[in-house]
């Protein structure tokens, strides 16, 4: 279904990005445009040491965040080899990376099309500027281009969240239930999975509908979580002799906590909360696993 899926995304907005680009008057024209209005801009200025901060904090949330989970180390593992891990890994990093600019196009072409969007992009709510995209979609283009936005959104959407509820469910019942209730089977298994899947569908639905944050922020938070309580574990479980389960229970932890501590009271503070939770999780690791004096971590254990 994720194969589909994604195949819908990718011709749906390749199609809206070609007709938008015509009705734009060509694609130089729009590229042109974002250039002088200084959207080609990738990287901030140098002097604002704070947007640095706000800029790699935001690239390693989004870059290294997703290993630990489903999105990219279950794709790892499940790979044939490890020549295949490694390429599809690059490849889908590198496809990734340039298909983002795809939305991005479309968005510029439609303020070439309609300057009155600028409006919609400078307004102080950032809701405001994430319904940008859909509402110029909806209000000048033919039904048909509608209809294929449209699926691609929706393919988006339950790709996206058929693997989020899916992949913790699982975890959860495999790693947490399951070594309490040794005498589980099959049939129980998928009982529990159901449970666990209802209770995590039910957190997000009332995540949705009360949160007032944009679709950017509840990734980024969502994306926090395994960039400052899984990532330390894996990658120096995997790679380094000392580390030990110890330090990896107190880098999840410190990870965490440090994370929730600057997020909720410290969130003026200069340094992203994630990017403490980052530095808080690697020390915790270190230090706990050389005072530790305990059996070290196998990589077999790490990977299952």
């Amino acid at each position: 279904t994720d194969m589909i899926q994604t195949f819908v995304i990718i011709i749906g907005l390749l199609v809206v990005s070609v007709y938008m680009a015509h009705a734009a008057g060509g694609v130089s024209v729009v590229i042109e445009s974002a250039r002088e209005t200084g959207r080609l801009q990738i990287f901030p200025d140098w002097g604002q040491s704070g947007q640095w901060w706000i800029y790699i904090g935001g690239f390693l949330t989004a870059a290294l965040g997703s290993i630990p989970q489903q999105d990219v180390f279950q794709r790892v593992t499940s790979a044939k080899d490890e020549r295949t891990a490694m390429t599809g890994t690059l490849l889908g990093g590198m496809f990734y990376c340039m298909f983002a600019f795809v939305p991005m196009f479309i968005a510029y072409a439609v303020v070439v099309i309609d300057p009155d969007h600028l409006q919609q992009f400078n307004s102080d709510d950032l809701r405001e500027v994430q319904r940008t995209l859909p509402h110029a979609v909806m209000q000048s283009t033919p039904f048909w281009v509608q209809t294929v936005f449209l699926g691609a959104l929706v393919s988006a959407i339950l790709s996206t969240a058929s693997g989020t509820l899916l992949a913790p469910s699982s975890l959860i019942v495999e790693n947490v239930i399951r070594p309490f209730r040794s005498d589980l089977d099959d049939k129980s298994m998928l009982r529990w999975l159901r449970i666990v899947l209802l209770m995590f569908g039910t957190l997000a639905l009332h995540q949705a509908l009360t949160s007032n944050n944009t679709m950017y922020e509840m990734i980024q938070q969502a994306y926090s979580v395994p960039l400052v309580g899984a990532l330390v574990p894996l990658a120096v479980g995997l790679y380094w002799k000392r580390a030990t389960t110890r330090g990896a229970m107190a880098s999840i932890v410190s990870g965490v906590a440090t994370w929730l501590a600057f997020e909720y009271m410290l969130p003026e503070f200069l340094i992203p909360s994630q990017l403490m939770g980052l530095a808080a999780s690697f020390l915790a690791m270190v230090v706990v696993s050389l005072l530790d004096k305990s059996e070290t971590i196998r990589p077999d254990a790490v990977q299952r």
